[in-house]
């Protein structure tokens, strides 16, 4: 990282991403402080976690502001990320209004650069590859729940534009540290959890949906790019590359040494993205981002094997 970063507060740091993120920031010497409701995430993402961790809901900014201390910079991954929750009101409450405190937060104690987890559920089922000047059409209130956030952001922009914010619309992701989200963790897991328990993949008719699969180890490196941003802006965290179903299924029978055929069976939902894939053109003009895995290398380092990124030197 170029931007000397001290300490910086990780929200959401026991879940999934955010976990992955503090850990590596934590190795790279930076000193990092977590704000975690523990409602998702969970102690054992970070059994090696060295720093201070702050139970406590963001919704209820009471309950942390005066515990944080100082910090250069705030990572916010706290969110609900289930796409089958149709509670709208929790919805926005944790994932507008709490990122909403996130933000006052930092304007009232003078941080300069907030990155935040958006999504590429605010695309909807919008025409492939994806780009951040796309129209936003989310499908359910997750997908909007993050629009949402775009949008707060981008007014606390205008009023402190000495106040850089970076989102990212995270396409598919997968990797370590996930399996508490239950059914809400990536396909790659959920099928790789079937087929290791001896049982036939079961997904949609026909396993030709396709997905911009993106290993948490590139998006971590995101985040470190986005921290480095001189300006605001909202950009696709994603590989550009697609991934079926089946050819999750082919992978993962070459890992477990298996050769399950997918059962497959009839989508019961109206608002279920068929298709996602982006654009990650902006993200590495402005952000010197670039995805190194492919979804089959990542499949690979998430469960065993570990292949060289592509592009590794």
């Amino acid at each position: 990282m170029k931007q000397k970063l001290d300490r910086v507060l990780v929200t959401g740091g026991a879940g999934f991403i955010g976990s992955n993120l503090a850990m590596e920031l934590r190795s790279k010497g930076v000193g990092v402080i977590i704000v975690d409701d523990f409602s998702t995430g969970h102690f054992e993402n970070l059994v090696d976690f060295d720093g201070d961790v702050i139970a406590a809901d963001l919704f209820d900014a009471d309950a942390w502001k005066g515990k944080v201390g100082a910090v250069d910079a705030v990572f916010h991954q706290a969110a609900i990320t289930d796409t089958t929750v149709t509670d709208q009101k929790r919805m926005m409450e944790v994932n507008v209004e709490a990122f909403r405190n996130v933000l006052n937060f930092a304007v009232e104690s003078g941080i300069k650069r907030v990155v935040y987890a958006s999504s590429a559920g605010t695309y909807g089922a919008g025409k492939t590859p994806m780009k951040e000047t796309d129209d936003t059409e989310p499908m359910n209130v997750y997908g909007f729940s993050k629009k949402v956030m775009e949008a707060t952001a981008r007014e606390f922009h205008h009023e402190e534009p000495g106040l850089a914010l970076v989102g990212l619309r995270y396409f598919n992701v997968y990797g370590p540290r996930e399996s508490f989200k239950g059914h809400a963790s990536s396909m790659i897991m959920q099928l790789y959890d079937q087929m290791k328990a001896g049982k036939r993949p079961r997904v949609f008719k026909y396993g030709e949906q396709f997905r911009d699969f993106i290993y948490v180890k590139d998006v971590v490196s995101a985040n470190l790019a986005a921290v480095e941003a001189d300006s605001s802006g909202v950009y696709n965290v994603c590989t550009g590359k697609t991934t079926d179903f089946n050819a999750v299924i082919s992978e993962l029978n070459k890992v477990l040494g298996t050769s399950f055929e997918p059962d497959y069976f009839d989508n019961p939902y109206s608002f279920y993205q068929n298709e996602t894939q982006g654009d990650p053109t902006a993200a590495t003009k402005a952000l010197g981002f670039t995805a190194k895995f492919s979804s089959a290398d990542g499949i690979r380092d998430y469960f065993g094997a570990t292949p060289e990124p592509v592009g590794a030197q």
